[in-house]
């Protein structure tokens, strides 16, 4: 019984250890829709419709911006010109978004990505979760 309660606890550790943060880049470019705002563990808002969704855009130097875009009935975006540009960096296994807007440095952490859910923290503790944009065509 020993024996397989310690292969079960290397097996955990080892599924723990193997997160690669730099997996959870290639989920991160697209259109995200805000699903939820959290923190400690208590739901801030739940958002049941986003009248903007945010697109990130990743550059192969680890470079890249964040725009918001309102969703139109046709399936197109309105479109501003404003987005924060920003720097993707690794850093003790995790990975971060630098941004720089206006003069204002400030830094959000990938909790996790993936094809059906993303979820970013920044200082503060609060963890803004995201579900794929789903285009609403009415035509």
């Amino acid at each position: 019984m020993k024996k397989l309660a310690y292969i079960l606890f290397v097996f955990f550790v080892c599924m723990s250890c193997s997160k690669n943060p730099e997996q959870l880049i290639e989920y991160l470019e697209g259109y995200w829709e805000i699903k939820q705002v959290k923190q400690h563990n208590k739901i801030i808002k739940e958002y049941t419709i986003s009248t903007s969704v945010d697109y990130f855009k990743i550059n192969e130097d680890m470079t890249g911006y964040r725009k918001k875009v309102a969703p139109k009935l046709n399936g197109k975006f309105i479109v501003t010109q404003h987005e924060s540009p920003f720097e993707l960096k690794i850093e003790d296994h995790t990975l971060h978004i630098y941004y720089t807007v206006n003069n204002s440095s400030y830094k959000e952490t990938v909790v996790s990505a993936s094809e059906d859910e993303l979820i970013i923290t920044n200082a503060d503790q609060v963890l803004y979760i995201y579900k794929p944009y789903q285009k609403i065509i009415i035509e």
